[in-house]
């Protein structure tokens, strides 16, 4: 294999049956799914490479249409207006997320949620809450939710939310879902490699044009702009939730703006989770649930799954990670 170099874009050059093939790489950012996308592809020339990101972009817009609940014409809205009174036909596709983000809520005892929508909003995090909300406020405002309150029906695909003012949202696993399909759709079209980074929540498959792996870098506790190590990652995704900008204090104990959907209460203890698997959804479902269900319980909970990984930081800056993470650094 023969590595190139170019001030502007990496190339890599490799013989394929005796015919040589140069790579390069075409990259976007942009906003979706209100959230900042970065996309990178690797391809044969630039011109190719900005076609497939611009499928790329059609499948994370189709997916943001069917799973919007602020848009009123999606099947996801459908199902939230007809909470308390019918059941709604969807598609296969929508059935089957929630399907799996169900049993997403029973791996993690419920505290990942995507009926969490149903809270009412009784936190802020903008820095004008003056006080803290009393415990009947707090019971009151999660009494809507409850995954066990989704009613699936296999047979007519349909979902029923039981509770008239129950809501259902994605914003917890939504781009990472989004990632993964459009990954998927690149791949069906022989992209041979790239990065597909939602706010954070990246899935990955080949290699940079220069034949070197996708690295992320872990930023230190000491300092969120400071890296302390580098993972490599292959064929695979990384999500990440933490409390460096949302949060608030009261009585000396930092509360963040992640809620437990089970009491109603700001997780605390956890400054960040970053998960590794092969799936940017599961990822990022993970990481949200891993941060509400604490250091203990979260690493168990990661260390019995085949293929997941984890690394948290917790309250006082200190670093725990899963028996399968490797760090080469030290904050």
């Amino acid at each position: 294999m023969k590595i190139l170099a170019s001030v502007l874009f990496g190339f890599l050059t490799i013989f394929v049956y005796g015919q040589e093939r140069e790579y390069v790489s075409a990259h976007r950012t942009l906003k979706l799914m209100g959230s900042r996308f970065d996309i990178t592809v690797v391809a044969l020339n630039e011109e190719l490479g900005y076609i497939n990101i611009e499928e790329a972009i059609a499948e994370i817009t189709r997916i943001e249409k069917m799973i919007s609940s602020w848009n009123e014409d999606s099947e996801t809205s459908l199902i939230n207006k007809n909470a308390g009174i019918k059941p709604v036909k969807v598609c296969y596709e929508l059935f089957k997320l929630i399907e799996r983000a169900k049993q997403i809520s029973e791996l993690t005892d419920g505290a990942f949620d995507i009926s969490y929508a149903s809270m009412d909003k009784i936190w802020r995090f903008d820095g004008s809450m003056k006080y803290m909300p009393n415990d009947a406020e707090i019971n009151k405002s999660v009494a809507k939710v409850g995954h066990n309150k989704i009613i699936l029906d296999t047979k007519n695909r349909t979902v029923f939310l039981k509770q008239k003012g129950m809501k259902i949202s994605f914003g917890a696993l939504g781009k990472g879902y989004a990632a993964d399909k459009a990954k998927e759709l690149l791949i069906s079209k022989q992209v041979v490699g790239g990065i597909i980074n939602a706010s954070g929540d990246l899935t990955t498959w080949g290699t940079k044009a220069t034949g070197e792996k996708w690295l992320i870098g872990i930023a230190s506790p000491l300092s969120k702009d400071k890296v302390f190590s580098w993972l490599p990652i292959v064929e695979s995704s990384v999500a990440t939730s933490g409390n460096y900008e949302k949060y608030v204090n009261f009585k000396g104990k930092k509360y963040s703006h992640i809620i437990d959907p089970r009491t109603g209460y700001p997780s605390s203890g956890i400054n960040s989770v970053s998960i590794f698997a092969k799936s940017a959804e599961f990822c990022d479902a993970l990481a949200t649930a891993v941060f509400i269900m604490g250091k203990d319980a979260g690493l168990f909970l990661i260390n019995q799954l085949d293929g997941i990984e984890a690394i948290l930081v917790d309250g006082n800056n200190k670093i725990h990670k899963s028996n399968g993470i490797l760090l080469d650094g030290n904050p």
